[in-house]
């Protein structure tokens, strides 16, 4: 596993940085694009330049390549995954408290 997802010596910096910093970061981000009613396109460039820091953040503090393209697409993909993840979640809770005399009841639960 090596090699392919994380470049340095632990999983446990992989998971770290990228999972619980990058993650909680991006979870954010997320939110606040659906807060503001932004369409879910608008995640993407914004991951794309989040995963710059992701990846600076494992450049500064362990050592990790900077530049490595391969890198920098799975910090990326990582991150707009749970961005998105957050978009949607926030967006659902808002259509509901929007719109929600147009549910079925028993829709409303689900």
């Amino acid at each position: 596993m090596q090699g392919l997802l994380y470049q340095e010596d632990s999983f446990g910096i992989f998971l770290l940085v990228t999972l619980v910093l990058g993650g909680a970061g991006a979870w954010l981000s997320g939110r606040a694009i659906a807060r503001t009613w932004r369409p879910w396109w608008m995640v993407l460039p914004a991951m794309l330049l989040f995963g710059f820091a992701v990846r600076f953040i494992h450049f500064a503090l362990f050592e990790g390549t900077l530049m490595s393209p391969w890198y920098y697409a799975v910090d990326t993909t990582v991150v707009t995954a749970v961005a998105l993840a957050a978009f949607r979640s926030t967006r659902r809770r808002q259509m509901i408290r929007q719109y929600g005399f147009l549910i079925i009841p028993a829709e409303r639960d689900a």
